[in-house]
């Protein structure tokens, strides 16, 4: 497929046509069916009391598959194999590698999303960014221009769909006022800089994660739409479904877990870095960790380093008093692609290193809050100190590295 990369990056989404090739379609349909069926079962015995009998499936807006973890991912067989194969295809794999500007993309996770059984309507306007434990959203307009993305998702409908809606441009920059104020007055109503996406059956649209979008109805039509995205490692560290699906594609799962295990090993490199005050290893590590970026984006992966340390902090010595309790939640998970890889990860350090990587790094953090709680639309956040768009001003890696080097 002849891709128009520039366009990519300037508009931040692309329709792509036959992601899944039309003699295929079928095939993974069925595939992705016998899932849902199989989903269904578990979410029928894990229904909570008053629940409905279906449980989530009849209780969700938007019933979503996680093919990537348990249980589904041990469910996977030959049956189902062609819901992981999907992702290896040309205009899916191959065209996630190109506009991400490197040699392989990996997948980060499978998902799928569903229609509810009854009608939800629509939902509300949002970036895929939660500023707290993340970074601020100006973070990430400054590392795409300066790099490009680090990540691209995809939404692939198995049946046709236009749910999806965009705003061009908008993963590069900060809402504009008339945003702001159609968001706070009326979140699930079309801005007037959207764009509805027409997808037919095994087309897909590819996008740049802080764009922002919209799913404009949550009906009960027929809603089968593959899900997940790409980046330069996996965040699926369970491939025991590997036997059961293609050599092409065992290998290549196999080539990204290896690269996963690399990224976790840069990451603690960092991090052993700031504890041993070596800022030669501190610059190598985030050159492994993130080639090719500069000044922006060794800054932002920073922001992403100080998380983990809070996480590690957290895991390792609780409790610790002043962190705002969604921020606990949050970090205390895993969310690979910002380098908080769980709680197995902090184990590689001791309470007394988690103790003192959190000393070197909560200025840092300090410098990520306001003094009072404060709320920005369109994002998947409560009111809350941290910034939504700003990252601290006039503050770099040269900064971060001389808050630890002079203590």
């Amino acid at each position: 497929m002849k891709l128009n990369r520039d366009e990519f990056l300037e508009t931040g989404y692309l329709i792509v046509k036959e992601a899944v090739p039309r003699d295929k379609l079928e095939r993974v349909r069925q595939a992705y069916e016998t899932l849902v069926n199989r989903q269904r079962e578990t979410w029928k015995a894990e229904r909570a009391a008053g629940d409905p009998p279906g449980g989530v499936w009849e209780t969700g807006a938007q019933p979503r598959l996680q093919l990537s973890r348990a249980p589904l991912v041990n469910q996977i067989d030959p049956k189902t194999a062609p819901a992981v194969e999907v992702w290896l295809e040309e205009n899916i794999h191959g065209v996630s590698t190109e506009l991400l500007g490197i040699a392989d993309g990996a997948v980060t996770e499978m998902m799928m999303m569903c229609n509810p059984v009854r009608d939800h309507g629509p939902a509300k306007w949002h970036r895929d960014l939660h500023p707290i434990d993340t970074a601020p959203l100006q973070g990430y307009i400054d590392d795409i221009l300066e790099g490009g993305p680090r990540y691209v998702q995809w939404n692939i409908p198995l049946y046709d769909d236009s749910v999806l809606w965009v705003v061009p441009g908008s993963h590069l920059r900060l809402n504009t006022p008339e945003e702001n104020e159609v968001m706070l007055a009326d979140p699930p109503r079309p801005l007037p800089t959207g764009v509805q996406t027409h997808l037919e059956a095994g087309d897909g649209v590819v996008y740049i994660l802080p764009i922002l979008h919209w799913g404009s109805n949550y009906s009960p039509k027929m809603r089968r739409t593959v899900h997940g995205g790409f980046s330069t490692f996996t965040s699926i560290d369970d491939l025991s479904f590997a036997e059961h699906i293609s050599a092409d594609a065992q290998t290549a799962f196999t080539r990204w877990n290896d690269r996963s295990e690399q990224m976790k090993q840069h990451t603690e490199s960092a991090l052993q870095a700031v504890l041993g005050v070596d800022v030669a290893a501190y610059l190598s590590a985030l050159d492994s960790l993130h080639p090719e970026r500069s000044e922006k984006g060794r800054i932002l992966s920073t922001v992403f380093l100080c998380k983990s340390a809070l996480a590690i902090r957290l895991h390792k010595d609780p409790p610790l008093q002043g962190i705002a309790e969604d921020l606990q939640r949050r970090v205390l998970g895993k969310h690979p692609i910002t380098l908080n890889w769980g709680p197995k990860f902090a184990d590689r350090f001791s309470p007394d290193e988690a103790r003192l990587l959190w000393d070197r790094f909560s200025p840092l953090e300090d410098l990520l809050q306001a003094d009072e709680e404060h709320f920005v639309p369109g994002f998947q956040a409560v009111p809350m100190k941290h910034y939504f768009n700003e990252m601290p001003a006039d503050y770099g890696t040269e900064d971060f590295i001389a808050s630890w080097t002079a203590a």
